[in-house]
């Protein structure tokens, strides 16, 4: 199983929650001293016999990626379990998004899926079975204000998922998103200093700010979009497959 964006967040979530099942974990990310210490963690959850394997990489690189899944199969072999998770959240208003912060958007949130899955299915073909989940967003199911790019990104997301699922409903592999409302990860962390400089907020009016977007009144936890992401790995999950699968407390309905 392979996890981008695995040393934080929602990515070490759902790595905790596949090692406590006894997975086979390759952590994927920009730093490598970050997914190391996760590792470590895990292999301390899961027990002897939990394999954490670490590899560094540029998801929107595509030399860096092929290099990267070619070190994970190396180690534990072909990728069966793929989880989209690496991702930016850039913001600015629409006529600031420059091409430079519009391109990021692109090439992290949206190549870098297209490029992992790339590597990954192959592999999945070949063993007749596969999971690829996409941790896309609900800024891929509706729109936010100050965030055009990455809507746009997180929608491309999705619009992947479907296409693909089609292709490969046939083939016993399931490709589907699970679309997290505002979670309290460093991203949203990063957004809510954002607004207390740019409005001179306090921390706890910016929260609530974010909060307010969730009918439940709160920030959804990673461990909840780890859940999400558990189940569509699991026997009995095999008819789910293009979905979008909103975690936001009823944000998106």
């Amino acid at each position: 199983m392979v996890i981008t964006g695995g040393g934080r967040g929602i990515g070490a979530a759902v790595a905790a929650a596949l090692a406590a099942q006894g997975a086979r974990l390759t952590l994927m990310g920009r730093n490598r001293g970050q997914l190391e210490e996760r590792a470590a963690a895990l292999r301390t959850l899961g027990g002897p016999s939990c394999e954490v394997h670490c590899e560094a990489v540029d998801v929107a690189d595509e030399a860096s990626v092929a290099a990267a899944f070619a070190g994970a199969a190396e180690r534990l072999g072909p990728v069966a379990v793929l989880v989209n998770n690496a991702g930016q959240a850039g913001s600015a208003p629409f006529l600031r998004t420059d091409p430079a912060l519009w391109q990021q958007m692109l090439d992290v949130n949206l190549t870098g899926t297209y490029l992992a899955t790339r590597a990954a299915l192959p592999g999945m073909l070949a063993a007749g079975w596969g999971r690829v989940i996409n941790v896309a967003s609900t800024a891929g199911e509706k729109g936010y204000p100050y965030v055009s790019a990455y809507c746009a990104a997180k929608h491309g997301v999705i619009g992947l998922t479907r296409a693909l699922a089609l292709e490969m409903a046939h083939k016993n592999i399931t490709v589907n998103a699970v679309c997290p409302g505002y979670t309290d990860t460093d991203i949203v962390r990063d957004a809510v200093a954002n607004i207390r400089e740019k409005t001179g907020r306090s921390e706890a009016e910016a929260l609530a700010e974010l909060a307010k977007h969730n009918p439940q009144g709160r920030l959804v936890r990673p461990e909840e979009v780890a859940n999400a992401v558990l189940w569509l790995c699991l026997p009995g999950s095999e008819a789910i497959t293009g979905q979008a699968i909103s975690v936001s407390g009823g944000e998106v309905m």
